[in-house]
């Protein structure tokens, strides 16, 4: 009786079992023919409604007729599928279907270009095309889709820079590329605004062949001629020809030299066991209320230093005083955020970490794609659409400014009348 039972047991489960990985690809194959027929039939309908009439039809109303057809492969989540798209005569046969593959093929062109722009090699590109979507994108594909990608890169990075920018800050990358057998320096130079309305903008970004005047030149050459205007303040670090090349395109802007680089600059002169205490002496430059009490702080700073036989410390605060208090001429709460470079140092940041993985591109243009490619993603994320700045407070002191100067104007005018 127990062996009968065993036996039992052993035909049952021999009945029960079923070969799992057949079902799925049975399921699959289902669900993909079934994909497939109805996409084939939406088209034949959409082309029955162009023609105002069926296939083979006889109708008054028809408008056009059937050119036969022809295949094109489309990746669906069921899998690939072919279509028979059909042809019409003389009308042009433009389907929501294909619209639709479009913009899907779109944001595949996009994640292929930014995987390789990222750093990742086409032999890796390859295989994760091959895994997501079950076909393998060529190297020549990569290429072409690159292409692209630089085309509407330029564009995005010519296009008018509309509105003022008060608040402005530059800044440049040196990254490497090989140059005949050599691995050189090429410096890519990036531009961020902020509007009237306080939100921030990538203004610019340029290849130099190095961070000197005539570099800086063309990159403020290529800020005006596209529209830059308003401009009142600038931040930046204290560049080679930067200066210059400002008070060429922009005479009526301030210039704000970068605080924090500023520090650096005079701590690198101060021996280490000394360098937490000028710190904070510096740091209580910048603490005070207006220039003013800014400027007597900082006498006593350069007294303190040359008391402590910092002397090379000391010139140094000497000559770039009056370049890091330039934004003390701007309402009081904009000064944290324009006294720096930060606001750029953030994005700069990014940068490098994404070019990081690359080591030395192959030209200064490679380099510059992926930079601007980098910051047209910036561009588009909460970093542009989120407000930086009430910009109240600049319009505020910009009417108290203007009232005080017409004021003065009058003034004058009626001291000289009485004199005369």
């Amino acid at each position: 009786m127990s062996s009968l039972t065993n036996e039992q047991t052993t035909a049952s489960n021999d009945v029960i079992q079923v070969n799992q990985e057949q079902i799925r690809n049975h399921v699959e194959d289902v669900v993909r023919a079934s994909v497939e027929e109805t996409l084939n039939g939406l088209l034949d309908a959409e082309a029955d409604q162009l023609c105002q009439a069926k296939k083979y039809e006889r109708s008054d109303a028809r408008k056009d007729t059937r050119a036969g057809s022809y295949q094109r492969k489309l990746h669906t989540k069921a899998g690939e599928v072919n279509l028979k798209v059909p042809r019409l005569r003389s009308l042009p046969f433009e389907t929501q279907i294909i619209e639709r593959y479009r913009r899907r093929e779109s944001s595949v062109e996009e994640s292929l270009m930014e995987m390789y722009l990222a750093g990742v090699s086409v032999r890796r590109v390859e295989d994760i095309t091959e895994a997501l979507w079950g076909s393998r994108v060529s190297p020549s594909t990569v290429s072409q889709l690159n292409q692209k990608l630089y085309e509407r890169i330029e564009q995005w990075r010519n296009q008018p820079i509309e509105g003022e920018f008060p608040y402005v800050f530059l800044d440049g990358i040196w990254l490497k590329r090989s140059w005949g057998g050599e691995v050189k320096n090429v410096a890519v130079l990036v531009a961020i605004g902020v509007d009237r309305e306080g939100f921030r903008h990538i203004l610019g970004v340029c290849e130099g062949a190095k961070e000197d005047t005539e570099s800086w030149r063309g990159f403020l050459r290529h800020l005006k001629s596209r529209g830059l205007k308003g401009v009142q303040l600038v931040t930046s670090d204290k560049c080679l020809g930067l200066v210059e090349s400002l008070a060429e395109f922009y005479p009526e802007a301030s210039w704000q030299r970068c605080v924090v680089h500023w520090y650096r600059n005079v701590l690198s002169a101060v021996p280490l066991g000394k360098r937490r205490q000028v710190a904070a002496m510096l740091k209580a430059i910048h603490a005070q209320e207006d220039r003013e009490a800014a400027r007597k702080k900082a006498d006593d700073v350069i007294t303190k230093l040359r008391e402590m036989k910092l002397n090379q410390a000391a010139d140094t605060v000497v000559n770039g005083l009056t370049e890091v208090l330039s934004y003390m001429s701007f309402p009081h709460e904009h000064w944290v955020r324009i006294r720096t470079n930060n606001p750029l140092e953030r994005i700069m940041q990014e940068i490098r970490r994404r070019t990081r993985v690359v080591g030395a591109f192959p030209d200064g243009n490679s380099a510059l794609m992926l930079v601007a490619a980098r910051l047209r993603y910036v561009a588009g994320t909460r970093w542009g659409q989120r407000r930086y700045l009430d910009m109240d407070r600049l319009r505020e002191l910009e009417t108290k400014n203007a009232t005080e100067k017409i004021s003065v104007g009058v003034n004058e005018e009626n001291s000289t009348s009485s004199r005369t």
